[in-house]
């Protein structure tokens, strides 16, 4: 599958934004880890902003920074939603609820608990009415969010935003399943060049390799403890714009990989740049 790439937005430790985050990327910057900042949104009602939570927060943080370097307008995209394991939070509030003499459910917590509740939240914030899916594969979501995505788009000849996204468990739920850091990725694909696409992925599945890893040992550590970060491969690629090839793990036996091809970006005046 051949799709295009035409923005991205970024979230993570150390890592604010995807334009802010590209030195770190390409290793011309020194990655210094941090606590993971969440940029607040305008794109809920006070209401709906109050009651979001954390995967909500980080989802929209990511979709919003992706479609600001589009010409597309998120009420009309499509959108596939992808994390291993959606609130953790959420879940072990009720949890506690559930174990304790007074099982009354907030229904907020119940329907923010839900897998899709980040993608219902994205629909209200952009008033949009186009097709979205949710999924789950556990350390693979990623890829396989990436997958749905790029099939999406191309059997639909139309574009599509892909958000995947994971934030750390409480204990003792932390202790059976561990995230390293909230971490959240978006990307405005289209299955045809655009005047916003900056790069041409192609994919193809084949059998289970040495999947890429990062040259910098605390970069590759966040993509080896963090789900949603089996993405900061293709994002180095993506941010060095050169000619690349990705691999990346999926399921037991598979492995998806990218060819990445950097598509020149011609401003306004006329200027070429790489």
């Amino acid at each position: 599958m051949r799709i295009f790439v035409e923005g991205i937005g970024l979230c993570g430790p150390g890592l604010e934004g995807w334009l802010q985050s590209r030195p770190i990327l390409t290793g011309s910057e020194n990655y210094r880890w941090a606590p993971t900042r969440v940029p607040p949104t305008e794109l809920l009602p006070a209401n709906e902003r109050r009651r979001a939570v954390q995967t909500v927060k980080i989802a929209l943080a990511v979709c919003a920074e992706a479609f600001g370097s589009t010409m597309r307008d998120p009420a009309q995209t499509a959108s596939v939603f992808a994390s291993s394991g959606g609130d953790g939070g959420t879940i072990d509030q009720i949890l506690n609820v559930l174990a304790s003499s007074n099982r009354e459910l907030s229904p907020t917590g119940f329907h923010n608990s839900v897998h899709n509740a980040p993608a219902g939240y994205w629909s209200i914030a952009t008033g949009s009415k186009a097709a979205s899916s949710s999924l789950c594969c556990h350390d693979d979501s990623f890829t396989a969010g990436l997958l749905e995505a790029a099939v999406q788009a191309t059997s639909d000849c139309q574009a599509v935003a892909l958000v995947a996204y994971d934030v750390c468990y409480p204990a003792p739920l932390a202790y059976v399943r561990s995230i390293g850091a909230a971490f959240a990725v978006s990307f405005v694909l289209s299955p045809m060049p655009t005047a916003s696409a900056f790069a041409q992925i192609e994919m193809r599945l084949g059998p289970r390799a040495d999947g890429s890893v990062l040259p910098s040992p605390a970069l590759e550590a966040l993509r080896q403890t963090t789900p949603a970060a089996r993405s900061l491969p293709l994002l180095s690629a993506l941010a060095r714009r050169e000619v690349e090839c990705v691999t990346l793990n999926y399921l037991d036996d598979m492995a998806l990989v990218i060819d990445i091809t950097p598509i020149p970006v011609v401003d306004i005046s006329g200027a070429i740049s790489a």
